[in-house]
Order: C-alpha cells, then structure tokens, then sequence
C-alpha cells in the first residue's frame, strides 16, 4: 500500500509518497525548496536535458512517477525519486540550502526506519498530529482505530487484485454509497471541502459507521477469498450496507440524520 504525505523544510511543502517501505519525494518540490523557482517544472526540464548531455545522471534510472495530490486538487503523474536519488539531483543544484536539505532528508528517511521497526512510533506520531490540531482524546482514538481498519482493507484489495488508487476509489466510492447514501466526493462538497481529508472532518458517528462498512467488507472478503475488482465491488457494496442498515436504525431512534453538513473541527483550526 502507498501513503501519500507532505513534509515541510523551511515552510516549503515536500509532496512525498510512502513505496515499498521507502519514501519517494517529488523533485519539482524539491527543486522548489532549493531554487525559489516559481518554475519549477522548467528548470526539472531544463535540469534533466543538462544532466543527459553532461553525463552527470541519468533521470530515467533514478525517478519513478507517481501520482501525487497537484494544487488544482487533482492527482497526477510527478516525478519522484527516493532518498538516494535525491541526493544524486541536490548534487546538481548551486543552492546555499543544498547541505540543509540534505540534514532534513537524512532525518526523515531515519524517521521512516525507525517507524518500520517501531510502528507504534509512527500511531504516537499521528496522535500527537491530531492532538495539536484541537482534537479531543476521544475523537482521535476513533481516527487511529479507522486508519487501521483502513489499512487492512486496502492491504487485503491489492492482495486480490485491485490496482492501487483508480481501484481503491471505486472500491471506497461503493462501501460509501451502501453506508451513507453518497459518494466521498459528494460528501465532501456536502461539508464544503476541497483538498482536505474527509474523515478528519467526520464526527464520532461517521467514523463509526465508516470503519463498521470497512471491516465488514475486509471480513466478507477473507471469509469468500475473494478476487479480482468485480467481486471486490460487490463484496464493498455487501459490507457498507450493514453499516448502512445500523446507520438507518440509528437515525430512527435518534430522529435525525447521521450524515452532515458540519464539520467536526472548524476548517480554519485544522490548517493551523
């Protein structure tokens, strides 16, 4: 499974995507951070072509391409390149910034190890994250619980046949369509978000009822051993909607519903 995050080095944002148990950055990111261009896709063309013609690297062996979350909030293809590779690009840079990075990234890919042979490091992180955004101690053990229950479910879908993202959201898109009636982008425009994260704008009960809709599709498709994206689909479409049948019972008893326009934490505190 791959996990998409951003780092920041001198308040400049470092897409960077988890592969293989190995961070993977962007290089316009990074190209960014060192040169203050406000081109920095040109200069990485410009950059590439140099370092062909002069034999310093070659691009093509060191960069991989994976689609990372773009401003216009759309995921595309971006070059990327590991900890390895990074060094290798930096090396090609006159920036005074060019040693500094070099300390921020040796910290982060330790980071990673560590988090590799330690995971509860990485749960303490995320803790830790949520906390100083304002959440309560409650809410947050509901969020570390469902990216558990997250990642079992995406780990059994590549297991069975799913491919990556494309997959993935069709998969989520079913599950949420049993559960809650909608799709996750059409929640997110009921609760007026854009780029952010859906379940961090959740309440006690969304999350609830997300992660029941996740790990009863986890357990259908171990009990079936499933395969392939065909009955993934109908395996998600079977597991939301026993969180989607609990939800309805709940909305009778309570007399309102589960799905809503508020968002957890006002989006201005998240960002801070």
């Amino acid at each position: 499974m791959e996990t998409t995050k951003i780092a920041l080095f001198k308040d400049k944002k470092i897409r960077k995507i988890l592969h293989e148990n190995e961070w993977w950055f962007s290089v316009i990111d990074v190209i960014e951070a060192l040169t203050d261009s406000d081109r920095p896709s040109v200069y990485w063309t410009a950059m590439k072509a140099r370092a062909q013609s002069e034999e310093e690297f070659e691009p093509s062996t060191i960069c991989r391409q994976f689609k990372l979350l773009a401003e216009d909030g759309k995921m595309r293809e971006t070059d990327c390149a590991d900890t390895e590779g990074i060094f290798r690009i930096i090396q090609s840079i006159p920036s005074p910034k060019a040693e500094p990075f070099k300390r921020w990234l040796a910290k982060v890919g330790f980071e990673r190890v560590q988090e590799i042979e330690n995971p509860e490091l990485a749960t303490k992180k995320t803790r830790v994250l949520y906390k100083l955004k304002g959440y309560s101690e409650d809410w947050i053990e509901k969020r570390v619980r469902g990216i558990a229950i997250r990642e079992e479910l995406t780990d059994e879908w590549q297991k069975r046949g799913a491919q990556e993202q494309k997959d993935y959201e069709i998969l989520t898109s079913e599950i949420s369509k049993a559960t809650f009636g909608i799709t996750p982008n059409e929640y997110k425009k009921l609760k007026g978000l854009k780029c952010e994260n859906l379940r961090d704008h959740m309440d006690d009960f969304e999350l609830i009822f997300t992660m029941l809709g996740e790990r009863s599709t986890t357990e259908i498709h171990k009990i079936e051993d499933s395969q392939g994206v065909e009955k993934l689909k109908n395996d998600a479409k079977r597991g939301g909607r026993i969180a989607g049948i609990a939800k309805e019972q709940l909305e009778k008893e309570i007399d309102k519903s589960i799905v809503s326009k508020k968002n957890f934490l006002p989006r201005n505190k998240i960002s801070q």
